[in-house]
């Protein structure tokens, strides 16, 4: 196959602890650099790909990440979209969850590959998980089906032999190889001597498909979390604030608050502000489901949404791309009860 048939990749280095490189000499973690990188994963000339990269500059702690670098991202997709077969993005672990829930509605009508991938340990550390994750990730975004279309053409996470959805998952562990799960949505695929596709669980290619980039995300959202003996005077300054636009109401169970009155009356004073309030459970597994206990009713009289099974990294920022687009508070609350991304399980 000549270097003008070879699927092209692009690698997209934001920071993080996989792209950092054990200095032999000082003893020191540098950051990312192809060339370093392709010294200590050697394996990377192995496949009969054109690989490119582009790397933050400076990279960032993931920690760090906020709407404005999710749009630079956006844009190196956008630019590089009609160049490359694929992207893989090479980001720190902890807010990784976030940022492919945020692309995923950002990256509208995206028909190929934006795999993230990263890692506990350094790529350069002997026992490094990196190495695996990459290459790994790499070959995903590479994939094609007879026909030439992408296999996976959607935004995903992998993460130690999972592929999963990435407006589905979150991550589960600080310190395990084993970082990330997808609780209520099958992996999309599993790597193990083979990468086996749960071909039925992928979104479904569409030629016709055009990139549709968008940048405007609104922060004046809070995650607010219920606990026994929260406090009114507390609940009450928190929906009352100004700028507040919208609140991910994390509740009991499948989606029960206190049956208390100052509660209900709260939350109907902040949805007559409009305010979009979505009810999203804190188990890590189920769903809401507001009809089933008077507990839950009472919300859905209060005009809460249900956030149904999605993650909270889903609904934050579902939430923060359709108040950015500067809609109706009823279209808001209208689409965020449908599924635009396959962040909701149908049916």
């Amino acid at each position: 196959m000549s270097s003008e048939e070879r699927s092209s990749i692009l690698i997209i280095y934001t920071g993080g602890t996989i792209g950092m490189i054990r200095n032999s000499v000082t003893g020191a973690l540098e950051s990312f650099n192809f060339d370093h990188l392709l010294r200590h994963v050697p394996e990377l000339r192995q496949f009969n790909l054109n690989i490119s990269s582009r790397a933050f500059n400076p990279p960032i702690d993931s920690s760090d990440m906020n709407p404005a670098l999710w749009g630079r991202i956006v844009e190196i997709i956008h630019t590089n979209y009609d160049k490359f077969d694929g992207f893989v993005i090479l980001h720190g672990t902890d807010t990784m969850a976030f940022t492919a829930s945020a692309l995923s509605f950002m990256l509208e009508g995206l028909m190929k590959p934006v795999i993230l991938t990263g890692s506990q340990l350094p790529i350069g550390v002997l026992r490094t998980d990196g190495k695996e994750n990459l290459l790994t990730a790499i070959e995903i975004a590479a994939a094609k089906n007879a026909d030439g279309s992408p296999v996976v053409p959607e935004v995903c996470i992998y993460f130690h032999q999972k592929l999963m959805r990435g407006n589905r998952c979150t991550k589960t562990s600080a310190d395990s190889f084993d970082a990330f799960n997808s609780p209520n949505c099958t992996y999309l695929a599993t790597a193990g001597m083979e990468i086996l596709y749960n071909r039925h669980i992928i979104r479904p290619y569409d030629a016709s498909a055009q990139l549709r980039p968008n940048y405007k995300m609104s922060s004046d959202i809070i995650i607010f979390s219920l606990f026994p003996g929260i406090k009114q005077s507390v609940v009450e300054k928190i929906l009352s604030g100004k700028e507040l636009k919208g609140v991910i109401f994390r509740t009991f169970g499948a989606g029960n608050a206190p049956q208390a009155q100052w509660l209900v009356d709260a939350l109907e004073r902040a949805t007559a502000e409009n305010k979009v309030i979505v009810n999203v459970t804190q188990c890590s597994t189920g769903s809401v489901k507001m009809r089933l206990y008077e507990t839950g009713l009472q919300l859905l009289e209060a005009g809460i949404i249900s956030g149904r099974d999605m993650t909270v990294e889903a609904a934050l920022t579902k939430m923060m791309f359709l108040l950015g687009q500067s809609l109706p508070v009823d279209e808001v609350r209208r689409l965020m009860k449908k599924n635009l991304a396959g962040e909701i399980t149908c049916g």
